[in-house]
Protein backbone atom coordinates (compact mmCIF):
# COMPACT_ATOMS: atom_id res chain seq x y z
CA UNK A 1 0.00 0.00 0.00
CA UNK A 2 1.27 3.48 -1.38
CA UNK A 3 1.01 6.33 1.56
CA UNK A 4 0.47 9.57 -0.25
CA UNK A 5 3.21 12.28 0.51
CA UNK A 6 2.44 13.14 4.47
CA UNK A 7 4.33 16.67 4.17
CA UNK A 8 2.08 17.91 1.87
CA UNK A 9 0.78 21.68 2.10
CA UNK A 10 -2.06 21.07 0.56
CA UNK A 11 -4.41 21.92 3.59
CA UNK A 12 -6.94 24.23 3.59
CA UNK A 13 -6.25 28.35 5.01
CA UNK A 14 -8.36 27.69 8.75
CA UNK A 15 -6.27 24.74 9.45
CA UNK A 16 -2.98 26.27 8.29
CA UNK A 17 -4.45 29.25 10.47
CA UNK A 18 -5.70 26.81 13.17
CA UNK A 19 -2.06 25.06 13.11
CA UNK A 20 -0.13 28.32 13.65
CA UNK A 21 -2.38 29.76 16.29
CA UNK A 22 -2.65 26.57 18.32
CA UNK A 23 1.52 26.94 18.61
CA UNK A 24 1.54 30.56 19.19
CA UNK A 25 -1.00 30.90 21.69
CA UNK A 26 -0.21 28.12 23.62
CA UNK A 27 3.43 29.54 23.92
CA UNK A 28 4.36 31.25 27.15
CA UNK A 29 5.13 34.35 25.65
CA UNK A 30 1.15 34.50 25.19
CA UNK A 31 0.82 33.27 28.14
CA UNK A 32 2.27 36.39 29.40
CA UNK A 33 0.80 38.70 27.05
CA UNK A 34 -2.63 37.64 28.54
CA UNK A 35 -1.40 38.40 31.66
CA UNK A 36 -0.11 41.84 31.03
CA UNK A 37 -3.18 42.89 29.46
CA UNK A 38 -5.19 41.68 32.48
CA UNK A 39 -2.82 43.58 34.59
CA UNK A 40 -2.99 46.91 32.78
CA UNK A 41 -6.58 46.44 32.85
CA UNK A 42 -6.61 46.16 36.37
CA UNK A 43 -4.43 49.14 36.65
CA UNK A 44 -6.50 51.06 34.39
CA UNK A 45 -9.54 50.63 37.25
CA UNK A 46 -8.71 54.20 38.59
CA UNK A 47 -8.29 55.96 35.37
CA UNK A 48 -11.21 54.87 34.66
CA UNK A 49 -13.45 55.30 37.93
CA UNK A 50 -13.69 51.36 38.02
CA UNK A 51 -16.75 52.66 35.52
CA UNK A 52 -19.07 49.96 34.09
CA UNK A 53 -17.23 50.63 30.60
CA UNK A 54 -14.22 49.30 32.20
CA UNK A 55 -15.57 46.53 33.16
CA UNK A 56 -17.25 45.69 30.23
CA UNK A 57 -14.56 45.65 27.79
CA UNK A 58 -12.22 42.82 29.94
CA UNK A 59 -15.65 41.14 29.73
CA UNK A 60 -16.16 41.41 26.09
CA UNK A 61 -12.60 41.07 24.90
CA UNK A 62 -12.55 37.71 27.39
CA UNK A 63 -15.61 36.36 26.01
CA UNK A 64 -14.67 37.23 22.26
CA UNK A 65 -11.21 35.42 22.77
CA UNK A 66 -13.16 32.65 24.51
CA UNK A 67 -15.48 31.94 21.58
CA UNK A 68 -13.26 32.08 18.96
CA UNK A 69 -10.45 29.42 21.35
CA UNK A 70 -13.26 26.95 21.82
CA UNK A 71 -12.76 26.51 17.12
CA UNK A 72 -9.29 26.34 17.62
CA UNK A 73 -8.79 24.15 20.57
CA UNK A 74 -11.79 21.52 19.14
CA UNK A 75 -9.44 21.63 15.58
CA UNK A 76 -6.45 21.10 17.49
CA UNK A 77 -8.04 18.26 19.11
CA UNK A 78 -9.80 16.79 16.35
CA UNK A 79 -6.40 16.86 14.67
CA UNK A 80 -5.08 15.01 17.57
CA UNK A 81 -7.15 12.43 18.12
CA UNK A 82 -7.63 11.71 13.89
CA UNK A 83 -3.99 11.16 14.61
CA UNK A 84 -4.07 8.78 17.53
CA UNK A 85 -6.28 6.42 15.98
CA UNK A 86 -4.61 5.96 12.63
CA UNK A 87 -1.49 5.24 15.21
CA UNK A 88 -3.84 2.86 16.52
CA UNK A 89 -5.09 1.05 13.31
CA UNK A 90 -1.68 0.85 12.27
CA UNK A 91 -0.39 -1.22 15.53
CA UNK A 92 -3.89 -2.97 14.83
CA UNK A 93 -2.98 -3.58 11.53
CA UNK A 94 0.65 -4.58 11.62
CA UNK A 95 0.69 -6.96 14.91
CA UNK A 96 0.38 -10.22 13.81
CA UNK A 97 -3.00 -11.92 15.23
CA UNK A 98 -4.51 -8.52 15.70
CA UNK A 99 -8.13 -8.48 14.88
CA UNK A 100 -8.27 -6.00 11.64
CA UNK A 101 -12.09 -5.82 12.48
CA UNK A 102 -11.34 -3.25 15.22
CA UNK A 103 -9.53 -1.20 12.61
CA UNK A 104 -11.64 2.24 12.56
CA UNK A 105 -14.02 1.76 15.78
CA UNK A 106 -14.79 4.99 16.10
CA UNK A 107 -17.05 5.24 12.98
CA UNK A 108 -19.16 2.52 14.64
CA UNK A 109 -22.31 3.16 15.74
CA UNK A 110 -23.07 2.93 20.12
CA UNK A 111 -24.77 0.07 20.35
CA UNK A 112 -21.76 -1.83 18.03
CA UNK A 113 -18.96 -0.42 20.12
CA UNK A 114 -21.31 -1.45 23.34
CA UNK A 115 -21.12 -5.24 22.03
CA UNK A 116 -17.39 -5.73 20.61
CA UNK A 117 -17.09 -3.91 24.43
CA UNK A 118 -19.23 -6.55 25.94
CA UNK A 119 -17.07 -9.42 24.12
CA UNK A 120 -13.60 -8.06 25.96
CA UNK A 121 -15.81 -7.83 28.92
CA UNK A 122 -16.19 -11.43 28.69
CA UNK A 123 -12.54 -12.12 27.83
CA UNK A 124 -11.17 -10.05 30.65
CA UNK A 125 -13.30 -11.93 32.84
CA UNK A 126 -12.67 -15.18 31.69
CA UNK A 127 -8.84 -13.89 32.16
CA UNK A 128 -9.17 -12.40 35.54
CA UNK A 129 -11.08 -16.28 36.78
CA UNK A 130 -8.26 -18.31 34.96
CA UNK A 131 -5.15 -16.33 36.32
CA UNK A 132 -6.99 -16.85 39.95
CA UNK A 133 -7.11 -20.56 39.02
CA UNK A 134 -3.17 -20.37 38.19
CA UNK A 135 -3.46 -19.93 34.99
CA UNK A 136 -1.79 -17.71 32.45
CA UNK A 137 -2.87 -14.42 31.56
CA UNK A 138 -1.00 -14.09 28.40
CA UNK A 139 -2.78 -15.78 25.31
CA UNK A 140 -4.56 -14.38 22.60
CA UNK A 141 -7.89 -16.06 22.40
CA UNK A 142 -10.50 -15.47 19.99
CA UNK A 143 -12.69 -13.14 20.40
CA UNK A 144 -16.17 -14.76 20.11
CA UNK A 145 -19.84 -13.89 21.26
CA UNK A 146 -20.38 -17.02 22.92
Amino acid sequence: MAVKNLNSQDSGIFSRFANFASRALGSGVAFGAAIGVVVAWSLSGPVFHYSDTWQLVINTGTTIVTFLMVFLIQNTQNRDSAATQLKLDELIRATHGAHNALLDLEKLSAADLEAIRALYQKLADKARRDKKGGWEDTDTPELTAS
